[in-house]
């Protein structure tokens, strides 16, 4: 996919999940959760559909943010992130998804420039939809499968349980203050301040 720069400095933020009442508390959904934290911190409303999703925007330290929660369903978010960057000229490396990693423990982020998909559909589907896997994304621990022939699906469509649940939140808060450390100050400050907590 080619891009036209902008010059602006605009930057897409993407929280993956899937759409629904349903999958509101499972792990895979903790990209719309850290992206509901992020709009709160931000004073933002992620609510008017367009691109295949729900959007907002925000302005950050003099930069524009589009807010993107693709409603697609997980396996085809590609295509709400490459016609959102596609309106706005907005390159790869101005692209920062936020979504559910099984190899972290709950409780714990990560902040990467780029990287392959490391299984995750959602990361395979927007890597393929760019035609890049050079975009910063934020992984939130949802911890790995209970044991190996647990179903991978199962898994990560299940609920986080009631004693989790608030220390996930604080992990939301601190995945929207790591994004807004990528915008600011860029994602190596952001890798030194949040990977390894």
């Amino acid at each position: 996919m080619l891009f036209q720069r902008n010059k602006g400095g605009d930057w897409l933020i993407v929280g993956l999940g899937n759409p629904g009442s349903k999958y509101w508390n499972t792990r895979h959904n903790v990209g719309f959760a850290a992206m509901d934290a992020l709009a709160d911190s931000l004073h933002a409303r992620v609510d008017r559909v367009k691109f295949q999703g729900l959007t907002g925007t925000a302005e950050l330290d003099g930069k524009k943010l589009i807010l993107l929660k693709p409603t697609t369903y997980m396996n085809l978010s590609g295509q709400a992130v490459s016609a959102a960057a596609r309106f706005y000229k907005i390159p790869p490396e101005r692209i920062l998804v936020m979504f559910d990693d099984i190899s972290l423990e709950p409780g714990r982020i990560r902040v990467r420039k780029e990287g392959s998909a490391g299984g995750h559909n959602g990361v395979k589907s927007i890597i393929s939809s760019l035609g890049s896997q050079a975009f910063p994304r934020i992984k939130i621990g949802v911890g790995a499968k209970p044991h190996p022939d647990y179903d991978l699906a199962d898994w990560v469509l299940s609920v986080f349980p009631l004693s989790q649940r608030e220390a996930m939140a604080e992990v939301y808060s601190r995945a929207a203050e790591a994004a807004r450390a990528i915008v600011t100050e860029g994602c190596d400050a952001a890798m030194n301040r949040f990977n390894g907590k």
